[in-house]
């Protein structure tokens, strides 16, 4: 479930990172501050939220190349 904009605001994100992947960075950055940012600590948050960034750049550049090809067939 997307996070909303007043949790993103209580989380304190900055505006960059408020994006759809915003909901598995709030438990992400918690988990950081908790463990201080220990890399081997949060690895299952920090591969998920990689992991919906790396779908979410899929999607846009997928989006991309149709609108591309959509301007070349006309």
């Amino acid at each position: 479930m997307p996070a909303t904009a007043k949790e993103m605001k209580d989380a304190r994100l900055p505006l960059g990172y408020r994006d759809a992947c915003a909901d598995l960075l709030i438990p992400l950055n918690k988990c950081r501050s908790e463990t201080y940012y220990l890399p081997f600590k949060c690895s299952d948050e920090r591969h998920a939220y990689e992991k919906c960034q790396y779908d979410d750049y899929l999607r846009r550049m997928k989006a991309a190349e149709e609108k591309k090809r959509a301007a070349a067939d006309e």
